[in-house]
């Protein structure tokens, strides 16, 4: 028997956890797209976590909002991503997002986290629609505002439906940010033949 999701909400829930030298910098990369994303009247939530237990009672607030869309900024590496105190592993996160991104799309500004590893154990569990993020290390300046450009392509766009997210309408935008950053990004996405399909978005020459 096939259960009907309830409709979700085409907004941006945004989770951050920074280093203590971020946070005394202010690099508040989350909290500085989620202002530009009300400046653009489109709508947000901001929270800002420490720990991993915190982390957890975010996400409860997501799955109670129904967005549409979860970005989450923090630090990481391969394996996994960091709150302030507490690593988690990649296996750890699939778990908590099981059952919290049914046809949505996570978008994870991390350096580094986004890669086959993390696809695989979010994708197949949870049925999102994509995973993306940066492939390199990328400074605190360019990685604001590239996200904050990139939403507001993808709410803004006069030639589409404003409100969805299509793969085409994706990696149109996507393409758009990646030639203006110089900055490559990692597309994974749900595919019924392979499980996942890899869209490695490189910079036009």
């Amino acid at each position: 028997m096939t259960t009907n999701k309830p409709e979700t909400e085409p907004k941006v829930f945004i989770i951050e956890s920074l280093e203590f030298e971020d946070e005394d910098k202010n690099y508040f990369e989350g909290g500085i797209i989620s202002e530009i994303l009300r400046l653009s009247e489109i709508e947000t939530k901001y929270y800002y976590v420490r720990t991993k237990k915190e982390f957890k009672k975010v996400l409860s607030f997501f799955k109670e909002s129904n967005y549409r869309y979860l970005h989450i900024s923090c630090h990481g590496g391969d394996n996994s991503i960091w709150t302030t105190f507490d690593e988690i592993n990649n296996d750890k996160l699939g778990l908590l997002l099981k059952d919290l991104l049914y046809k949505k799309r996570l978008f994870l500004s991390a350096c580094s986290v986004v890669n086959e590893e993390i696809a695989k154990s979010i994708i197949p569990s949870s049925q999102c629609n994509s995973i993306i993020g940066p492939k390199n290390n990328i400074a605190f300046r360019d990685s604001a505002i590239m996200w904050a450009a990139f939403y507001h392509l993808m709410f803004n766009d006069d030639q589409d439906d404003s409100i969805v997210m299509s793969r085409a309408k994706l990696l149109k935008n996507l393409q758009k940010i990646v030639n203006t950053f110089e900055q490559p990004l990692e597309y994974f996405s749900i595919s019924k033949s392979k499980g996942i399909k890899n869209s490695l978005i490189k910079p036009k020459q």
